[in-house]
This record gives structure tokens, C-alpha cells and sequence, in this order.
């Protein structure tokens, strides 16, 4: 191994050294864009350093957007049907699968990704998180287990609380809005450029395109000029966590 103070490391890759003595200690990982160069630098293997970034459960597919997740300085989130996946509890996330064709062991594999993503939101520094949902996301059932949608709708309650992180639900009296044709998550990145990313019924893709962009920011713009205060939206969450007990 060679021998590469925080403060060289730090030079050379373009950091803080600070945040270069932070790579020594177990558990932290160089962002996606930083790893080869440091590895290269340190004359070792990423997967001698870092052997949990082999260790991904999400698919193949989703991979990069994790990626992007865990290097965003924000994070704007829509959902017309579904908790957002960084808020689930692991009773929630399981209910989102239970109809797809998976095994026992896939949706395990699943749902422990799921849980794994969501340190983002808990360490040090992390993303500003603001999710806008629809109120039908809390009054509709999941499961037959109502006890879930209780512990879940409690579960947001206690994230709201989080300082990096804002939920607002647009309630039901709003007439047609933009939201309405489908989920999407803005993600502002270090280096100052955006990115999003799309479900769909077959599949999901990350946008990179300036003019789809701009659509979504706008899009973005007008559903949370739909939704409730922050205060006004914790309430809610708060009434509608008591209606499934």
C-alpha cells in the first residue's frame, strides 16, 4: 500500500482532507465518482477496501440511481401511490411485493435493499429529502394487516421530524394536477448538475436530457404549489395514522 497522508489524497482527488481521513475508517466509501482513483492511488483493489460495495442487494438496473441517492446534496421526491421507498418500513416495503412473481428469498433480498438505502437520510451530512404524496397514499390499504398502514403512516411522523427531511401531501380536494401522470425523484448532485428518475408500469429510467429535466422541475414546481405546509402536512399524517388503529 502506498503511503498517502489525508492531505495528499485530499490534493490529488480534489476533496477536504477531511473527508480523506474519512475513507480510512471502516464503513466509509469514497463516492462512486472518487473510488477507482483513490483505490489507483492507494495501490490497492477496490474490493480490498471497500468489500461491501460488492455486497448490493438492489437490482442490476437500479444500481446507478443508489448510487446517485447516496451522492446527492438533495432530493425531490413525487409519489401518487406509494410511500417513497427512503420512508418505507420494512412491513410496508414487503406489501409492496407480495403480488409480484418473486420468491421468498428475492423478496428478502429486495426489502433488505430497500433498508439499506435509507441510511442516506440518517448520516452525517445527508441529502435534503422533500417528498410530496397524495393523500391517497395514506387512506388506501396496503395490506388486509391494517396494523402496517398504522406503523408506516407513525414511521412518517417520526422522519418528518428528521432535519433534512420534509413530507407534504397534497390533499384531496385538489382538483387535476401534474402529479397525476406519475412518481418521479429530482436529485441535485456535487457537481452541480440535476438528474431524475422515472418509474413506469415496465420500467424506470434516470433522465438525463436538459429539456426533460426542465419539464420535471416544472412539473415539480406545480405539485408542491398543490400540497399542504409542512405543518399543515404532519398533521395529517398524524390523523391518518390514528384512522388504521
Amino acid at each position: 500500500m502506498r503511503r498517502e497522508t489525508a492531505d495528499s489524497l485530499a490534493g490529488q482527488i480534489g476533496v477536504d482532507p477531511k473527508t480523506a481521513t474519512k475513507w480510512a475508517n471502516p464503513g466509509s466509501i469514497p463516492q462512486t465518482r472518487h473510488r477507482s482513483k483513490v483505490a489507483a492511488l492507494l495501490g490497492r483493489e477496490e474490493t480490498e477496501l471497500w468489500p461491501d460495495v460488492l455486497k448490493r442487494r438492489e437490482p442490476s438496473w437500479f444500481r446507478r440511481w443508489v448510487d446517485i441517492e447516496r451522492e446527492a446534496l438533495a432530493l425531490r421526491a413525487f409519489q401518487l401511490a406509494w410511500v417513497p421507498g427512503l420512508l418505507q418500513t420494512e412491513a410496508y416495503a414487503r406489501a409492496t411485493l407480495a403480488w409480484e412473481a418473486l420468491t421468498p428469498a428475492e423478496i428478502d433480498e429486495l426489502v433488505s435493499a430497500r433498508m439499506d438505502r435509507q441510511a442516506v437520510l440518517t448520516r452525517e451530512r445527508g441529502p435534503l429529502f422533500v417528498a410530496v404524496v397524495d393523500q391517497a397514499v395514506l387512506e388506501r390499504p396496503i395490506t388486509a394487516d391494517r396494523s402496517v398502514m398504522a406503523a408506516q403512516l407513525d414511521h412518517l411522523v417520526q422522519c418528518s421530524e428528521l432535519p433534512n427531511v420534509e413530507i407534504h401531501v397534497v390533499p384531496r380536494e385538489a382538483m387535476a394536477y401534474p402529479g397525476l401522470n406519475g412518481p418521479f425523484t429530482n436529485a441535485d448532485l456535487p457537481n452541480g448538475t440535476r438528474v431524475a428518475h422515472v418509474d413506469s408500469q415496465a420500467n424506470a429510467q434516470i433522465v438525463e436530457q436538459a429539456s426533460e429535466l426542465g419539464t420535471l422541475e416544472r412539473r415539480w414546481e406545480l405539485i408542491r404549489s398543490e400540497a399542504l405546509p409542512r405543518g399543515r402536512s404532519v398533521q395529517l399524517l398524524r390523523e391518518a395514522a390514528t384512522s388504521w388503529t
